[in-house]
Parts: structure tokens; C-alpha cells; sequence
């Protein structure tokens, strides 16, 4: 062997592939697909129930818990208004809930919560990004 040909970064070692079956049998266990589907489902629908002010969003999507919400300058352009995302994300934080912003143009404010979030957790998030938009 010459150094470094017996090494790869993405191999596997017997810890790493310990955990990752532990991780698998619990998500397995307990029904955390089905679970998050569910969840991801009721989240989208209380978001699309928002009425927000001095801010538009252009869409809501995703699967189950990981879901994104559009910000955009107006409904008719869909321009992108990350600027107004980021104070989003910023006054969220405030209110003590950690979400991502992404997308092509940083418009996209991001929720993806651990998918053993409870429904009292999630309804706690949930709360926290109404309140933000609806003030």
C-alpha cells in the first residue's frame, strides 16, 4: 500500500454503520415516514390558513416535514423578496423557533423540524411563524 490507497472518504467503518441501522430500526419502529407525512400535512394546511400582513407568500410546499414558504414582492410578479424572508427568519428566531432560509434566491424561509417533533412542538412552531406574519 502506498499511503492513502487503503483510505476513502465515503467508506463505511463499523460504528457509523452501527448507528445508521440503529437510526433505521427506530425510524422503522416507529412509523416516523408515516408520522411525518401526517404531520407535514396538518403543518401545510395551518401555514396556508395564515393571513399575513406586509408580506406575500407565493407558495407553500413540501414533504412531509420539510417544507418551504415562498416570500415573494407580490402575488402577481412572484418577484423574489428575500430580504423580507431574512427579517422573517430573524423574528422567528426571537420568538424562539430556528428555521432556515434557502431557495435560488434566498426567498425561501425553510422548516424542517426533527421528525420526532411532537404535535405540541410543532403546534408551538407553528404558532411562532403565524404570529411573525400576521403582525
Amino acid at each position: 500500500f502506498q499511503p492513502g490507497d487503503h483510505l476513502t472518504t465515503f467508506g463505511g467503518n463499523p460504528v457509523s454503520c452501527a448507528a445508521s441501522l440503529a437510526n433505521i430500526t427506530f425510524m422503522e419502529e416507529n412509523n416516523l415516514a408515516e408520522h411525518s407525512a401526517e404531520k407535514g400535512e396538518r403543518a401545510r394546511e395551518s401555514l396556508r390558513a395564515i393571513q399575513p400582513k406586509n408580506v406575500t407568500i407565493g407558495e407553500i410546499r413540501g414533504m412531509g416535514l420539510m417544507i418551504g414558504i415562498e416570500i415573494v414582492e407580490d402575488a402577481e410578479s412572484k418577484a423574489p423578496a428575500a430580504a423580507a424572508a431574512g427579517k422573517i427568519k430573524g423574528a422567528v428566531r426571537e420568538k424562539g423557533v430556528l428555521i432556515g432560509l434557502g431557495g435560488a434566491y434566498g426567498n425561501v424561509l425553510r422548516i424542517q423540524p426533527p421528525l420526532t417533533i411532537s404535535d405540541d412542538e410543532l403546534d408551538k412552531v407553528l404558532a411562532a411563524i403565524k404570529e411573525v406574519l400576521e403582525s
